[in-house]
């Protein structure tokens, strides 16, 4: 173990043993001194969640609650290296995530950054337990993690409650930013409504305009709002719907919706599922033949699924994603990413580290420019609609529902003679302006709530 991590089982709170608690304890930084320039004391604000008693010392903690259990549970895992790489740049003051924060100097306002991990388990319940208990113990700062949308709302829900800044970090549903956003809460990442008005007009320029869908949906909000979406959008582009299956989450056999699928008569099949759910939907699909008589479109793509899956199935299918690592090649920062990632953890990151990553980065640089940890003064930070440098060109958050606006490419899965290796699994169609893809304010239904 690292000697900078402790780590313990505990039955607290709900959590099994399968939780996992670790303490990332990063280089010292200096501790705050009373009247230093630009930072607001304690005592010039009224106590707000945690605020002034979770920056009272010379650190400030974060509890991520991530999936590292259940059908997202690869992407979880990733998140969390995201986070690790982070937090690490921000507490050494490295030049890398300085170009994203660029008034970090060592910490936060001169405060390390510790964190704590526990499993979410990819179920609401569990993450609100969690994050109830890194909010009351360790006096949390902020939360963050998320690959399942029905977890992100349940987090920014009792974090809005606790009035404790909560980041999602995967979350393709509408709804997150939309009828049930939060004060509290802010999406960073792209979504069900922008990857579908960005892939369509690229499905339909590659496959055609006559084209007719089938969709395989798993029953909660990022399901229902994504098929929403892609109907919307591939209609308009000639496409016409023939009809959906819907199943549970992390479901084992999908041989019942499969069979109606093989029946429905369309030409193409589209999979909203995620993580384990699609590699195990899609792997079923192929056994049953159905690959060799539907195309395969997966418009919310995790890279973990090509590489489950393998370029024999994946060659030739579209998908939007948050990140892909070649981007290093025409972005700057994109490669100081994919480069301290490969250094740290001897692999290439995916779009769920980039994301956790990048978060992390814009949170230390909007109470950097606060000046304060005071969390109403760090939320009207992120509100200002500061654009900053993230590896994919300019990033920020609009302030009317938190939703971020970013960059993201559209892939389509290599064949295996074009690959040069066996990481080379897609390639790049195009990068997405992320401002040309968000809904109009007041699409989805949000309303913020108040500050204190």
């Amino acid at each position: 173990m690292d000697d900078n991590k402790e780590g313990m089982d505990s039955q607290q709170g709900g959590v099994d043993r399968r939780t996992m608690l670790k303490m990332g304890l990063g280089a010292a930084g200096g501790a705050l001194i009373a009247g230093a320039p630009g930072l607001v004391l304690a005592a010039d604000k009224a106590p707000v969640g945690n605020y002034p008693a979770g920056v009272s010392g010379d650190s400030v903690f974060v509890g991520l609650t991530l999936d590292l259990t259940g059908p997202y549970s690869a992407e979880g895992a990733d998140e969390q290296k995201g986070y690790e790489l982070a937090i690490e740049q921000l507490n050494a003051g490295a030049p890398e995530i300085q170009k994203i924060s660029p008034l970090t100097k060592k910490g936060i306002l001169g405060k390390t950054v510790k964190y704590g991990v526990i499993d979410a388990e990819t179920k609401p319940n569990s993450a609100v337990q969690a994050a109830t208990r890194f909010i009351h113990e360790n006096k949390a700062m902020m939360i963050s993690g998320s690959v399942s949308s029905a977890v992100a709302i349940a987090l920014q829900k009792v974090c809005d409650r606790e009035k404790t800044i909560y980041l999602a970090a995967i979350s393709g549903s509408n709804e997150t930013t939309g009828v049930d956003c939060q004060r509290y809460g802010f999406r960073l990442c792209y979504f069900a409504y922008s990857a579908a008005k960005a892939i369509s007009p690229v499905l339909a320029k590659s496959m055609g305009k006559n084209r007719k869908a089938v969709y395989l949906v798993p029953d909660y909000t990022y399901g229902h709002t994504t098929y929403d979406s892609m109907k919307e959008f591939t209609e308009k582009e000639g496409w016409k719907t023939v009809g959906q299956q819907v199943h549970p989450l992390g479901a084992k056999d999908y041989s019942s919706y499969l069979i109606n699928i093989a029946n429905s008569g369309a030409d193409t099949l589209v999979v909203i599922d995620y993580g384990a759910d699609a590699a195990n939907s899609i792997k079923q699909a192929k056994q049953f033949g159905i690959l060799d008589k539907m195309s395969l479109v997966v418009p919310y793509m995790a890279p973990f699924l090509g590489e489950e899956l393998g370029p024999e199935i994946i060659q030739g299918v579209y998908g939007a994603t948050g990140f892909w690592w070649t981007l290093q090649d025409k972005y700057p920062i994109a490669k100081d990413f994919v480069t301290a990632f490969e250094k740290k953890f001897k692999q290439k990151p995916h779009d769920s580290a980039y994301i956790a990553y990048l978060n992390t980065a814009l949170w230390a640089d909007a109470i950097e420019r606060a000046g304060t940890f005071y969390p109403p003064d760090v939320i009207k930070s992120y509100e200002k609609g500061q654009k900053r440098q993230g590896p994919v060109g300019e990033v920020w958050f609009r302030p009317e529902d938190h939703q971020g606006v970013i960059n993201f490419p559209i892939v389509r899965g290599k064949k295996p003679a074009d690959m040069k290796d066996k990481s080379d699994l897609f390639e790049i169609v195009a990068v997405v302006d992320g401002a040309a893809v968000v809904p109009p304010v007041g699409h989805f239904g949000c309303k913020l709530g108040s500050y204190v």
